[in-house]
């Protein structure tokens, strides 16, 4: 009885979490909730103040939600960039479990291989949501760290999925909240990804197989697993200290180049991106170490991405457009890649991926060229039929993350220079064949060649059609339907608005007569107009705001 009662008192806590969440977003979309004025700033602000909140209830509702946080944080589609920013710097902030806890899971899991450690640090050299670290040595004298998860983990998890899973169907049967999403579908993923992530022997195949990647570089490090004493809840690595990337004080004073590792840090990234499609999916520099000698050092393999080998050929196409700045190519590819929803009007979208490109790649190039281009992403994402693939976002994290470590340590660190080797590639070839950029030009050639025959023959069909009357001209009306509706709206208001204003001094004048009880006659008749009045000035605010997101878009 009393874990029913515990479960009930979970549900309540995390549904009270969502139904304030679903308020915010909806009271921060009306223009008419910011009392002294809307402007873009007041609403950066009160964004900044809901994201931060989100964060904070995140971090108290436990590790399942830790990890959701982090997983939205890769959506902008589904809340707005100020909240994705705020998620995308969501740590673990959670207490070490007790020594002896850890012990036990330690000698449950491994049996008689438990036998193989003589001594385990009691003190965690790290603590998660999910796990603690615990430094140890072996028989062997090799020094080990294991990443031992925490007790009763997987119930609380399956119990809180379960209830994202009832938020998910209730979302998805509102028409204004499923419009171009799939909660249902979204919910499903979450769960899939954070169940997996409690597979440590998951884990561990990810560090074998990234280890792998690297082998031949002498400037990256990944920790060796330690099969024989590793289990679906234990991973044992081999320990590696080093110095936190971020760290420009203690790098210095050990003799190492800062801005040298911010450059082999994004050359690491770009490589992983490009050559092998398997990268890293949770950088933060809690992860990332730099050795004594000067080395790179990964941690952490729990969130690793994959980049499929189709959409990597497409990488190719897309660089090339992005390098022209043809927006109409771009946003083709973008299509064809399953990241634009079919069956919509492609005409704002292909403008603002025009503005982006204006923007954000032309010359010169901002420092922080990386976050002004993930910025202009989700601002494009969120509200529009516009999805980004997850590993893409997690990339460009990673590639900000180095960026803003180069550009505090060397104002002169320039990405496009460390990319310039990884990208001209992919501009001359999509499967990995030379002549690819050649064919793709006389592709380009021969389109332009007929289309430049066919000028004539279509000229001259128009203009039979027009001399014999046949030539429609299309227009679309939407700029004067607009104001003629802005129009009609602005006369009914004026109408209701001297309406109300006589009711008002008729109520008046019977309330200081002689028979003061009229005086509901005009409030009667003044109620269904002032309702109808106040429906109109929403209508008229809506109006007004989407007119004004058009025109920052142009």
């Amino acid at each position: 009885m009393s874990n029913l009662i515990r479960k009930i008192l979970r549900a309540i806590r995390i549904w009270r979490t969502v139904i304030n969440l679903a308020f915010f977003l909806w009271w921060d979309s009306c223009r008419w909730t910011y009392f002294t004025g809307f402007t873009k700033k007041k609403k950066e602000i009160r964004q900044k103040i809901r994201a931060q909140w989100l964060t904070q209830e995140l971090l108290r509702l436990g590790s399942a939600f830790i990890k959701l946080g982090q997983l939205l944080s890769a959506r902008p589609d589904v809340l707005p960039s100020w909240w994705i920013i705020e998620l995308a710097l969501l740590q673990d902030n959670v207490p070490p479990f007790d020594y002896k806890e850890a012990e036990a899971i330690l000698k449950k899991e491994l049996g008689k291989n438990f036998t193989e450690i003589i001594s385990l640090d009691t003190k965690p050299l790290g603590v998660a949501s999910l796990a603690q670290v615990h430094k140890a040595r072996l028989v062997n004298d090799r020094e080990v760290v294991f990443k031992i998860q925490r007790p009763g983990l997987e119930h609380l998890f399956r119990l809180d999925l379960e209830v994202m899973q009832q938020v998910a169907l209730v979302a998805q049967t509102n028409p204004k909240w499923n419009k171009g999403r799939d909660w249902v579908a979204m919910a499903k993923e979450c769960k899939r990804v954070l169940i997996r992530e409690l597979d440590f022997g998951l884990e561990a195949q990810y560090a074998a197989r990234f280890r792998q990647q690297f082998l031949e570089d002498p400037k990256i490090r990944i920790p060796q697993v330690v099969w024989e004493l590793s289990t679906h809840r234990i991973l044992c690595m081999d320990y590696m200290p080093g110095i936190k990337i971020n760290d420009k004080e203690a790098l210095k004073s050990n003799g190492i180049n800062p801005i040298e590792i911010a450059e082999v840090g994004a050359s690491s990234y770009l490589q992983q991106l490009v050559t092998f499609g398997f990268f890293h999916a949770d950088p933060h520099p809690g992860n990332l170490a730099v050795g004594i000698d000067g080395t790179l050092i990964y941690y952490d393999f729990g969130m690793m991405g994959l980049v499929s080998d189709r959409l990597r050929q497409r990488f190719g196409s897309m660089v090339r457009a992005v390098a022209a700045k043809d927006s109409s190519a771009l946003v083709r590819d973008l299509q064809e890649a399953g990241l634009i929803a079919s069956g919509i009007d492609i005409g704002p979208v292909r403008r603002l991926v025009r503005v982006m490109l204006q923007e954000t790649l032309t010359p010169p190039f901002n420092s922080n060229i990386i976050d002004k281009l993930s910025g202009d992403l989700y601002e494009l994402a969120y509200g529009q039929p516009f999805r980004l693939p997850v590993e893409l976002i997690f990339v460009m994290r990673a590639m900000s993350t180095f960026e803003g470590v180069g550009r505090s340590l060397d104002p002169s660190f320039n990405l496009f220079a460390i990319a310039k080797p990884y990208l001209i590639p992919l501009m001359t070839s999509n499967n990995s064949n030379p002549n690819d950029f050649i064919n793709e030009i006389g592709r380009q050639v021969g389109e332009i060649s007929s289309k430049a025959v066919g000028i004539p023959r279509r000229l001259d069909e128009s203009l039979e059609k027009l001399e014999q009357g046949d030539l429609q001209l299309q227009i679309r009306m939407g700029e004067s339907d607009r104001q003629l509706r802005r129009m009609i709206y602005a006369q009914q208001s004026m109408s209701q608005s001297i309406l109300l204003g006589c009711l008002s001094v008729a109520a008046a004048l019977l309330g200081s007569s002689n028979k003061p009880i009229y005086t509901f006659i005009p409030v009667f008749i003044a109620s269904p107009i002032g309702i109808s009045w106040l429906k109109l000035q929403l209508k008229m605010r809506r109006d007004a705001r989407l007119d004004n997101i058009k025109e920052r878009r142009k």
